[in-house]
C-alpha cells in the first residue's frame, strides 16, 4: 500500500479498481464488436448515485455525449460502455440506439433508463450492431461482481488502441470515516487538453451533494485531463463521469470546508494518475514529457503556456529525435496568450540523464551536446520554464510525435 501526504491530507493508494468504493459493482466481456478484446464494460451502484461528468468541447457530439448531458443530473444506477465503434455521426438512429442500450441495462438492474449513463468508443460514423449489444448487456450482467477481478473486466472493456488498461484505487479519511475512490479510464489517442478528450469513469462511496461533486469535478479536470496532450485532437466522444453513492456514511459535503478539500486531494490524486496514464500509453510514444511553468503572474497564464508547449508539434518532433531546440519551446510559450516576459525567461530539462540549462533570463547559454542528448535519450524527461513574474505555476503532460504514431492513425479503420 503506497502512503502518500499530499496537502496534509494522507492519501493511500490500495490494491483495486472500479468496484474497490463500497456498494460498486462491474463487469466486463467480449460481445463480438471487436475480433478478440473484451468490448463492453457494465457498473452498478447498489444505491442510487449522486452523478456528475465532463464532457468533451468538440461540437460534433456522439450520441451518448448527449444523452448522458440529458441524465447526469439524475441519480444514476448504472453505466453501460461498448469499445469497437464510437456510435458518432450516426443521426436519429445513433441516439435511438443510446437509449435502447440504457433501457437494456436498466431492466436488467431494475431501474429506469434516465438512470442509466451510455458511453461508446470506437469507429466514428458507423450504426451499432443494437441487437448483438442488447444480448451482450444481458449476458454480460450475469458476471456482475465487486471482486478485484470484476473490475479489471470492466477496464479491459472500454479500451481501444491502448495497450494496457488504466486503474487506481485511494483512501482518505474524513470524518472519521475510511473514503474509497476509484477510476478507470482509456485513451491513446485522439488527446487534447480541450476536455475531456478520453472515456474516464470514477467511483466513490463519499456521501457529497451534487453541487459539491459539480464543483470538485470541475477544478480538477482543469489541473488533471485538460492538461495533456497526444496529438491536438478533441474526439467526439470524451467524458469524465464521476458516481457518489454516499455508503462510506461520512457527514454529507455540502461545502467547500475541510472535508471538501480533502476529498478534492484524493480525487485529484485518483484523476492525475489516470491523466499520465494516458499520456505513457499514448500511439507511438517514445518520449513522456512533463513541461513545469513556474514563476507565472497568473495560474491562467501558467497553463496557457504549459498547454502551448505541450501541443506544439515542432516541440514533440524535436523531443522524437532527441534534439535540444529550446527555440521551439519559447516560440511556443509565445504564442500561448499568456503574459510574461521572455528578457526574464529560463529554460532547462531534466531526466534521470541529468539536468541542463539551455536558456536564462532572456540569453542563450552554450551547453554541452552530449549532456543535453544524454538526458534527452530517457524515456520521461522534465522541460522546466521559470518565470519572474508572479508565483503561480502549472504543469502539463504529453509526448513525442512518432513515425509509429503516424502508421497506427493512418491504418486506424484497416
Amino acid at each position: 500500500m503506497k502512503e502518500l501526504c499530499i496537502n496534509e491530507t494522507i492519501v493511500k493508494e490500495i490494491t483495486g479498481g472500479i468496484t474497490a468504493p463500497k456498494g460498486f459493482s462491474a463487469t466486463g466481456a467480449h460481445i463480438g464488436l471487436k475480433k478478440k478484446k473484451k468490448d463492453l464494460a457494465i457498473i452498478k451502484s447498489e444505491l442510487p448515485a449522486t452523478a456528475s461528468g465532463v464532457f468533451t468541447t468538440n461540437l460534433v457530439k456522439a450520441a451518448p455525449v448527449i444523452w448522458n448531458q440529458q441524465v447526469v443530473n439524475n441519480k444514476i444506477k448504472g453505466i453501460v460502455v461498448n469499445s469497437g465503434n464510437a456510435n458518432a455521426c450516426t443521426g436519429e438512429l445513433g441516439f435511438r440506439h443510446t437509449e435502447i442500450m440504457a433501457q437494456t441495462l436498466a431492466e436488467c438492474i431494475n431501474a429506469s433508463k434516465e438512470e442509466i449513463i451510455v458511453s461508446s468508443t470506437g469507429v466514428i460514423g458507423v450504426h451499432l450492431p443494437i441487437d448483438k449489444i442488447v444480448e451482450g448487456i444481458k449476458t454480460t450482467i450475469t458476471s456482475l461482481e465487486t471482486t478485484r477481478e470484476a473490475a479489471k473486466r470492466a477496464a479491459e472493456g472500454i479500451i481501444t488502441t491502448d495497450t494496457y488498461t488504466k486503474e487506481i484505487s485511494v483512501e482518505v479519511e474524513i470524518d472519521g470515516k475510511t473514503i474509497t475512490i476509484a477510476g478507470m479510464a482509456k485513451g491513446s489517442g485522439m488527446i487534447h487538453p480541450n476536455m475531456a478528450t478520453m472515456l474516464s469513469f470514477v467511483t466513490t462511496d463519499a456521501d457529497i451533494s451534487k453541487e459539491m461533486l459539480d464543483k470538485v469535478l470541475k477544478d480538477s479536470v482543469e489541473d488533471t485531463y485538460n492538461m495533456i496532450s497526444v496529438d491536438g485532437d478533441t474526439s467526439t466522444n470524451d467524458m469524465v463521469i464521476v458516481l457518489a453513492n454516499g455508503i462510506a456514511k461520512n457527514t454529507s459535503i455540502t461545502e467547500e470546508n475541510e472535508n471538501y478539500f480533502r476529498f478534492k486531494t484524493a480525487l485529484d490524486y485518483v484523476n492525475r494518475y489516470l491523466a499520465k496514464q494516458i499520456i505513457n500509453d499514448g500511439e507511438g510514444v517514445t518520449k513522456v514529457l512533463e513541461v513545469v511553468v513556474k514563476g507565472a503572474s497568473t495560474k491562467e497564464d501558467a497553463r496557457k503556456i504549459a498547454k502551448s508547449i505541450i501541443c506544439s508539434n515542432l516541440v514533440k518532433t524535436a523531443f522524437f529525435g532527441e534534439d535540444a531546440n529550446w527555440g521551439r519551446i519559447l516560440c511556443a510559450a509565445g504564442y500561448s496568450g499568456a503574459k510574461f516576459n521572455p528578457e526574464k525567461t529560463s529554460i532547462s530539462f531534466s531526466s534521470l540523464g541529468g539536468e541542463i540549462l539551455l536558456f536564462t533570463n532572456g540569453e542563450p547559454i552554450k551547453f554541452d551536446e552530449d549532456k543535453a542528448l544524454q538526458i534527452l535519450k530517457e524515456r520521461k524527461i522534465q522541460i522546466i520554464i521559470s518565470l519572474q513574474d508572479g508565483n503561480e505555476q502549472a504543469t502539463s503532460w504529453g509526448c513525442d510525435l512518432s513515425y509509429e504514431y503516424v502508421k497506427i492513425n493512418g491504418e486506424y479503420r484497416t
